[in-house]
């Protein structure tokens, strides 16, 4: 600060243009009277408080609750699902004998709310609720349709239940479901027509007619869908994937891949990713190509993963090389860099798409995009005492020299995390040598 009674040179004597200078003070000023303010700070905490003091003490009715609270929004669905995960939490899929109107708790599970599938209104769900208390389970796909004929019901609500996985606890399979269902409403038309013109039995008593038929009913003989499609379905109904997810397969190219979350792009540090450059491993949910002014293609691609979902930008050179890979439910590993709008949040230029399935980790990242230099290093097998001597190693000297791992045992090719990236001096060549043996290590 400027001694008392000496002015400070100011923004204009450090070259900054006076306008920018003024702008950007008032700016501060106005900040400052809402994000300093002691009441406002002080209603924030208690929030704060009571909201940690319950996701510590009370995590699932706390998760359950939040869950509850942002049904109409995919992405923060999905972005609490994977805080469940990580707290331990299973979300399990939608039930029509378990399941309440919102995300419930069960035990040490979270139940997902009916409430949240597409085309199932709330006035249906609210009587399949009230039918469920006061007369009991549903004992198969028959016995609902028949003891809700009638309660707002319709075939397009029962379809979205039947994909979503509603009825995979009394009934075996879903496409026989859809397969049975119109045959099935239409048994219950004419029984229930048959029933109001009078036809009783001998004794002038109307027949349990749902237990007859539900008895009798049988569901047709047919393959189940393959998974890809059950997946394909509940996403389509729900937004999400309830009984898995297309990226569960690829465990070891996670781990391989120096990835970034998706949730990162979209909380409230994603402005500091702005221009920096980021590999996804990511499942495509939907695509649009368009012609731009200029008469070239681009496609924007909502993509997703376990902890999120973020727009890409493909522009013409990397849409002419990989837009095959670009279809629904499709799974890639996309690197490329990030483009922060304030107005607008994150979006990833993609840069190169490849197909998860047949992606070689060491591909994803070549000399001339991330460094002049490689350091490879073959090693009998990932549980290998050599290997614990090396990652110890390879902490002591960090660097911006990518490390790469080749396993003897798995024929696995990996790339270490950047917390194992190094500066290969000649000290530390000499003792990974003394480690793997000199044969076992190359610069390149």
């Amino acid at each position: 600060s400027a001694e008392p009674g000496r002015e400070c040179p100011g923004c204009v004597a450090n070259g900054i243009d006076e306008q920018a200078a003024h702008a950007i003070y008032d700016e501060m000023l106005s900040f400052a009277s809402y994000a300093f303010n002691k009441a406002h700070a002080a209603a924030y905490a208690v929030v704060a408080y009571q909201t940690a003091y319950l996701k510590c003490h009370y995590p699932h009715e706390f998760m359950a609750a939040l869950l509850t609270s942002v049904l109409d929004q995919t992405a923060k669905v999905i972005e609490y699902t994977a805080e469940c995960r990580r707290m331990g939490i299973q979300v399990l899929p939608p039930d029509i004998n378990a399941s309440e109107l919102g995300f419930s708790v069960q035990g040490k599970d979270i139940r997902f709310g009916l409430l949240a599938l597409k085309n199932a209104g709330r006035s249906l769900i609210d009587a399949a609720l009230r039918e469920r208390a006061a007369h009991g389970q549903y004992r198969g796909l028959y016995d609902f349709c028949y003891r809700m004929h009638g309660s707002d019901f319709n075939r397009r609500a029962v379809e979205s239940m039947i994909k979503a996985g509603a009825f995979d606890s009394v009934e075996a399979k879903r496409h026989a479901m859809l397969k049975a269902l119109e045959g099935i409403l239409k048994s219950i038309e004419v029984d229930l027509r048959r029933n109001v013109q009078g036809q009783l039995d001998l004794f002038g008593q109307l027949p349990d007619e749902s237990k007859i038929m539900q008895q009798d009913y049988q569901l047709p003989e047919c393959e189940e869908f393959p998974y890809e499609v059950l997946l394909q379905q509940e996403k389509e109904i729900s937004g999400l994937y309830l009984s898995g997810h297309p990226l569960d397969q690829y465990h070891a190219l996670a781990a391989a891949l120096d990835k970034t979350d998706m949730v990162s792009l979209s909380g409230e540090q994603a402005h500091t990713l702005d221009g920096q450059k980021v590999t996804l491993l990511c499942t495509v949910v939907k695509h649009k190509v368009i012609q731009t002014r200029s008469g070239t293609s681009m496609a924007f691609v909502t993509a997703e993963d376990l902890t999120g979902t973020a727009e890409l930008l493909v522009f013409s050179g990397t849409l002419q090389a990989s837009g095959d890979l670009l279809h629904d439910n499709s799974v890639v590993v996309v690197k490329g860099h990030v483009s922060y709008k304030e107005d607008e949040g994150a979006k990833v230029i993609a840069e190169k798409i490849l197909s998860a399935d047949r992606c070689d980790p060491a591909t994803v990242y070549s000399a001339t995009e991330d460094s002049v230099q490689k350091m490879w290093l073959r090693l009998s097998s990932m549980h290998s005492t050599e290997f614990e001597e090396v990652k110890n190693i390879l902490g002591i000297f960090q660097g911006d020299t990518p490390v790469f791992f080749y396993f003897l045992d798995s024929k696995e090719k990996r790339r270490a995390p950047k917390a194992f990236w190094c500066t290969p001096t000649q000290r530390l060549c000499s003792e990974l040598e003394r480690i793997v043996g000199k044969e076992n290590l190359v610069l390149c």
